[in-house]
């Protein structure tokens, strides 16, 4: 099992910055990848940024040259920093891990872009 627990979302104008954190305990060291996910209202998830142990990253192009996905190795954390956020990437952001035994996801934290 792993747990994760994200951090950092909130409200921001646009053209602002947020950066979120995910930390993960429990069997970690299974984890092949994580990512960050989004769902606004009404809308499918959709991925956000993925990064692989081998610190190969993913991002949709909705969110290339704005967002950096990066992790910790020794504080178990992956991190999203968002810079230039829009109002279109309002959503509950949730970060994922990938493992042999299965996909595991946090509860989630909104991030708000509005003025």
């Amino acid at each position: 099992q792993v747990q994760l627990v994200e951090s950092g979302g909130g409200l921001v104008q646009p053209g602002g910055s947020l950066r979120l954190s995910c930390a993960a305990s429990g069997s970690i060291f299974g984890i092949y990848g994580k990512g960050w996910y989004r769902q606004a209202p009404g809308k499918q998830r959709e991925l956000v940024a993925s990064i692989t142990s081998g610190d190969s990253t993913n991002y949709a192009d909705s969110v290339k040259g704005r967002f950096t996905i990066s992790r910790d190795n020794a504080k178990n954390t992956v991190y999203l920093q968002m810079n230039g956020l829009k109002p279109e990437d309002t959503a509950l952001y949730y970060c994922n891990a990938m493992t042999a035994l299965g996909v595991y996801w946090g509860q989630g934290t909104q991030v708000t872009v509005s003025s």
